[in-house]
């Protein structure tokens, strides 16, 4: 087919494909499909999208799916790859003319011939750059844009690229072009600021769109195009020459107003230009060293003095600061300890740093940060008003301080607070001494100043440990001041609580705390919802904290629980409904069992904000976080809890709801608390257990939980819950044994070996299938210590705790490996024998010589073949086991334990939960834990005695090693 009879195909399809109607939509998009992979497709796209006449949508598609194919065919060693004929055909296409007419194609050409480049520049396309320099030279204004747009993209597009032989070309580009570069952005920028006058505002904007293209240009240039840039004197030339072009642009700015339509444009230019100079800063410290005095010269002027007034705009101030933050705070820049021991680049870029900061410049930038930027402003005062909820979750934090004003001021405080403290404590300390006492009402702007003030304290809180007494501070004034309760004072309350979250983790005296308790109390009242969720905020710090004490805080756990809850419901954003729970949760963590008189109305009201939160699963999460301590604090009460928690969990854990996503892994970790607090089995919680199978098959990170999880159904009701999951559950592990890592193994094994401790009767039958792997692993010698270590406690469980299960599985695995079964056991014993130093934990070491005794009394010569072994192992068991009464002189089995024994539980401990003392019944019922080794011994040995009489007896106790025998008989002594 030719090219022509192609196109119109091709048309007709990609006209159907921007069809709203889904019966043309989706056939068409199938076509599209197939033809992707066709020869000649790309060509035909290139004819339909550099043809003008045809429709603006058609043409759309055609160059998007063209992008497209370049990520998939482009490369050769793609599959379908495109031929290298119609490659060089498409190359040439791509640069014929720059003429295209609507900015967005435009733009997705420019785009798509970066791809291009990235793969092919300069070895396969070597007339690219040529081509687009000539292009830019133009006179035609459309072709001269769309040329600088081009080059714009594949400039940016190489410059990312990372090898080191991709870096060697750009460098090679960059020497090779940055001079045309730098004169096409001189050009360009004189034109717009002659023409600036003119009143012509197509042309000013036409002008201005050229500078800021030919400047993104020079911009990847000069970050990314040299080694070493300051040996460059274009380079250094360019970046000098930005400081005179930043005030011509500052000053043109004056006579564009905020509604002309260059406005915006001139702005993205101006910052621009402080990108360069950051960018820079951050890929070359030391290449940035000369322009360090006239970055800070430029900035600081522009921002602290009056230089600044009716031409900086806020995005431009928080460039500069930004500038300022990062030289202040430059790694390269500081000196070490030891001042020989630093480079001479760094002690030059310190030296200028130091020249420059001087104390009244320190003084006056430190005052202006607070008196000027620190101050709230109209807007944030309206916003106060109008939308509480939107102020107090104002962004910050993360990385708002590279955009948003009030962090930046915040950050730019900090580290030059941090990094010049002893000069600026003092300059802080007086203006604290010069706002002692309340401050009238009525003059709103001593209140904004104080406001000011107290910031700068908190935030400086670390620095000034030392220089303030912030006990007798918050006694004598700070705790009045929270007692004004006047309307217009409210700027001051919110900001003194918040100053004493800031200072609780540096400096806060314990006795102090019930002063502060009372406080918040108070505030968690106040008239208005800014106050309270910043005292809320507080109460989190406060609790939070490593010296927070119970008993100081209960009397008042009562008032505050049931305000944080009132605030709760009056808070209506989804954020700051997240913030409070959060607070809430915190609080149930930290007083545990003292929270349950408290709690009714909480476990009323999360239902209904469950539901409420449907679209929000942010907020979702935190109900599950206060889910999670509200069970631990009610313990075997929560079980009240049931009719929410149960679907709470099922939702959260079924992987078949889109909401799992956010949900699963605080899910989980409620299904397991749940559990371990449960006081006993309920059908509902059974249930439940349906949603564990599609979670062991993603087998992700949350699999430990998921088998902690199982272990808690084992201990609450195994005989239940074995009887309706336990196959299912086999079939699971069997598939996760074959495709997880060994500690995944580990695990799984863990489980089983839980299941047969807990019902030995049951358990083995349900778990068959994994037992003969687990034979096999003993007698082909597993040689992954720690996996063969649990082989054998399973394998110990099975064969202490039932023989005849044992019996039959080793009839099995006779059958398998086509041998006796008496052989196979000689096989197993002398391998456990062998391998018995694998097993490192003291349980499943008793656990070993309780399994092997048990094999006696026996007259089969296979096991009197092994007995020296099973000797060696019982008396290695009582080394492990056996203490000696420091009274009596006897030893006795310290893993025994009673019904007497109560543990004793102290203040720090938490309470068993209920699981615990399901766990502790347990090991009352465990041979492990109630069977006496020493006993067990002497009792099997007896018997042998008497199988095979005195001498028979005597001739099997020859076998084994004197000292052994030794052993043995000092520490049956007594029996």
């Amino acid at each position: 087919m030719d090219l022509n009879s192609a196109s119109t195909v091709v048309l007709q399809v990609l006209t159907q494909a921007t069809s709203q109607d889904t019966a043309v939509l989706k056939p068409a998009e199938e076509q599209l499909k197939q033809w992707e992979t066709q020869p000649g497709f790309y060509s035909v796209l290139l004819n339909i999208f550099t043809n003008h006449t045809l429709d603006i949508n058609v043409r759309w598609l055609a160059v998007l799916y063209f992008k497209n194919g370049i990520d998939r065919y482009w490369r050769r060693v793609a599959p379908h790859a495109l031929s290298e004929e119609e490659k060089s055909t498409l190359r040439a296409g791509l640069i014929t003319n720059f003429n295209e007419p609507i900015n967005q194609i435009a733009t997705q050409i420019a785009v798509l011939i970066a791809k291009v480049a990235r793969l092919d520049c300069p070895r396969q396309w070597p007339e690219l750059i040529p081509t687009l320099i000539e292009s830019v030279k133009v006179q035609d204004d459309l072709r001269q844009h769309r040329a600088l747009l081009t080059f714009y993209h594949v400039t940016k597009t190489l410059a990312s690229k990372r090898l080191a032989a991709d870096r060697k070309l750009f460098y090679d580009l960059a020497s090779g072009i940055y001079s045309f570069a730098c004169s096409l952005w001189n050009h360009h920028t004189d034109t717009f600021l002659q023409q600036v006058s003119s009143g012509n505002e197509a042309a000013v904007l036409s002008s201005l769109e050229r500078t800021l293209l030919s400047l993104k240009v020079l911009r990847k240039l000069t970050v990314n195009g040299f080694v070493e840039p300051h040996k460059n004197m274009e380079v250094m030339g360019f970046l000098h020459g930005i400081f005179e072009r930043l005030k011509q642009f500052l000053e043109c700015s004056r006579s564009i107003g905020t509604d002309n339509i260059c406005r915006d444009r001139l702005e993205k230019t101006i910052i621009l230009f402080t990108k360069v100079l950051l960018d820079f800063l951050d890929q070359h410290p030391f290449s940035f060293t000369p322009l360090i005095q006239r970055s800070l010269e430029f900035s600081v002027s522009y921002v602290f003095t009056e230089v600044g007034e009716g031409v900086t705009f806020e995005r431009f101030i928080v460039q500069c600061m930004n500038l300022i933050k990062m030289i202040v705070k430059n790694y390269a820049y500081k000196p070490s300890k030891n001042f020989e021991d630093s480079s001479p680049e760094t002690l030059e870029a310190h030296k200028i740093k130091m020249a420059f900061f001087t104390y009244p410049t320190l003084t006056e930038i430190c005052r202006r940060l607070v008196s000027h930027y620190f101050l709230l402003t109209e807007e944030e005062l309206t916003m106060w008003e109008e939308d509480p909820e939107g102020f107090t979750v104002e962004e910050t934090g993360g990385d708002s301080w590279k955009y948003s004003l009030r962090p930046c001021t915040e950050v730019l405080f900090i580290d030059i607070f941090h990094e010049y403290n002893q000069t600026l404590t003092p300059v802080l300390l007086e203006m604290m001494q010069t706002l002692q006492g309340p401050t009238n009402v009525e003059d709103m702007n001593a209140l904004l100043i104080k406001d000011a003030v107290y910031n700068a304290v908190g935030l400086a809180a670390y620095e000034l440990f030392d220089s303030v007494d912030f006990d007798q501070w918050f006694k004598n004034q700070l705790l009045p001041e929270l007692q004004v309760i006047h309307n217009r004072y409210k700027p001051l309350r919110r900001r003194v609580i918040w100053l004493i979250g800031q200072w609780i983790s540096v400096k806060f005296k314990s006795d102090l705390r019930p002063m502060l308790y009372e406080a918040i109390c108070n505030l968690l009242q106040d008239q208005d919802l800014v106050v309270r969720i910043e005292t809320a905020t507080t109460l989190k710090l406060t609790v939070d904290d490593f010296e927070f004490r119970t008993d100081q805080f209960l009397p008042y756990l009562e008032t505050m629980f049931t305000l944080l809850f009132q605030l709760l419901q009056q808070v209506t954003e989804c954020d700051t409904k997240m913030h409070v729970l959060h607070v809430l949760s915190c609080v149930i963590e930290r007083v545990n069992m003292q929270i349950r008189p408290y709690v009714g109305c909480l476990v009323q009201y999360l239902p209904l904000l469950w539901k409420q939160s449907e679209e929000h699963n942010m907020l979702r999460c935190a109900i599950l976080t206060t889910l999670i301590h509200l069970v631990q604090g009610l313990g075997a009460d929560s079980k009240n809890l049931y009719p929410f928690l149960l679907p709470v969990i099922q939702l959260s854990t079924d992987v078949s709801q889109p909401p799992h996503v956010y949900l699963l892994e605080d899910g989980l970790e409620l299904w397991l608390v749940t559990l371990e607090n449960s006081p006993c089995f309920t059908p509902e919680l059974l249930r439940i257990f349906q949603n564990m199978s599609p979670l062991l098959e993603l087998s992700s990170e949350s699999l430990r939980t998921c088998f902690k999880i199982i272990n808690g159904y084992i201990f609450l009701s195994s005989t239940e819950f074995l009887q309706t999951y336990a196959v299912g559950l086999c079939q699971s592990f069997c598939e996760l044994l074959n495709e997880i890592t060994t500690e995944g193994q580990v695990q799984v094994l863990k489980v089983v070996e839980n299941a047969l401790k807990v019902n030995p009767v049951l358990s083995p039958q349900m778990f068959q299938p994994i037992l003969p792997c687990v034979f096999r692993g003993i007698i082909e010698g597993e040689r992954y210590p720690v996996v063969m270590s649990t082989y054998l406690g399973v394998m110990g469980r099975v064969l202490l705790q039932n023989t005849s299960f044992f019996s039959s599985l080793l009839n099995e695995m006779a059958h398998k490996f086509n041998q006796e079964m008496d052989q196979l056991l000689g096989n197993m014993i002398e391998m456990w024998v062998d391998r018995m130093d694998n097993i490192t934990q003291p349980e499943r070491r008793k656990l070993s010589a309780l399994a092997l005794l048990s094999l006696l009394p026996s007259d089969n010569s296979v096991i009197q073949d092994k007995f020296c072994g099973i000797i060696n192992i019982s008396v290695e068991g009582l080394h492990d086991v056996m203490t000696e009464d420091p009274e009596t002189g006897t030893y006795k089995d310290c893993m025994l334990m009673s019904h007497l024994e109560e543990p004793k539980v102290t203040e720090d401990e938490e309470p068993p939960t209920e699981q615990d003392k399901r766990k502790k019944m347990l090991a009352l019922k465990d041979p492990v834990h109630t069977v006496s080794l020493q006993q067990f011994i002497y009792e099997k040995l007896k018997a042998q005695q008497e199988l095979l009489g005195e001498q028979g007896f005597q001739s099997l106790m020859e076998t084994v090693d004197t000292e052994i025998v030794t052993q043995l008989q000092e520490f049956l002594q007594g029996f």
